[in-house]
């Protein structure tokens, strides 16, 4: 049974795989090939000369590093602001506290497309249009950030933060010294499913920005793919220079990936 179990799961894997390495293979064949069989694809001769071409006469690596900044930005802005909102949320007395909470959770109800138009008047209003900080900003509110945090700093006992009080730490001193280090792995998956998420976003970069300079990988690469209608190998080569950081990302963190995906689909 287990080896029909092990012979299931590599075919499946094989499956997912496939598309990569046929993406990889037909990137370093020669442009204008002919392709008369299955076997064409796979066959020499190779040529890594496209790759050069697309670098150099394309601006894919500036949005490479604008989709790698901005994600970046977001990573860290968003678990910062979400792990400040969960921590009042969780451990701080206010007024209208409940309602506050409920007013967040409602957040997981609106879909994101229906606050595009007044996010963008908004955006536009204080001139933040063909900006970092128009990439960056809008996307920075979390509902689901926030509910999933509230959820571990709930599970901190009230004791250890009384501790610290009667030792003169203040509510910063908490935050920074017992709430961020024990709930390490929530935010560390936050962290890896924001930074993907901003990553692989596509529709608000697409309506805030109009210069080219500024696109991400996302916005960018429709451009490219324009220009390549009748040819295969630059498509690939474009697509396999954009995948490689994001497939770097998950064989470094792949512990953590999955473990935030699992995590997300048990609190959610």
């Amino acid at each position: 049974m287990k080896w029909m179990i092990r012979l299931v799961s590599m075919l499946l894997a094989l499956v997912f795989v496939f598309p990569l390495i046929w993406m990889l293979v037909v990137s370093v064949k020669r442009e204008g090939m002919g392709v008369t069989s299955l076997l064409d694809w796979f066959t020499p001769p190779y040529s890594l000369d496209v790759y050069g071409e697309v670098i150099t006469q394309t601006k894919l690596t500036h949005w490479i590093w604008n989709s790698f900044f901005v994600a970046v930005c977001v990573m860290i802005l968003t678990v910062l602001i979400s792990a400040m909102a969960s921590y009042a949320m969780s451990k701080i007395k206010f007024r209208f506290k409940t309602f506050m909470f409920f007013f967040i959770l409602a957040g997981l109800l609106i879909p994101g497309e229906a606050t595009l138009i007044p996010l963008y008047q908004v955006a536009k209003d204080v001139d933040i249009l063909n900006s970092y900080e128009g990439l960056i900003f809008p996307v920075l509110a979390s509902p689901f950030a926030i509910i999933i945090l509230k959820s571990f700093f709930d599970g901190v006992p009230n004791d250890l933060i009384e501790s610290v009080q009667i030792d003169g730490g203040g509510i910063w001193r908490v935050f920074f010294s017992i709430m961020l280090p024990l709930t390490r792995p929530a935010l560390a998956s936050i962290a890896i499913l924001t930074f993907i998420g901003s990553w692989n976003n596509f529709l608000w970069p697409f309506l805030s920005v109009t210069d080219d300079n500024l696109f991400t990988l996302p916005v960018g690469i429709p451009t490219l793919m324009d220009q390549y209608t009748e040819d295969y190998v630059k498509p690939m080569v474009i697509n396999t220079i954009a995948s490689i950081p994001i497939i770097a990302l998950f064989l470094i963190f792949e512990r953590q990936i999955v473990k935030g995906i699992s995590m997300s689909g048990i609190k959610g």
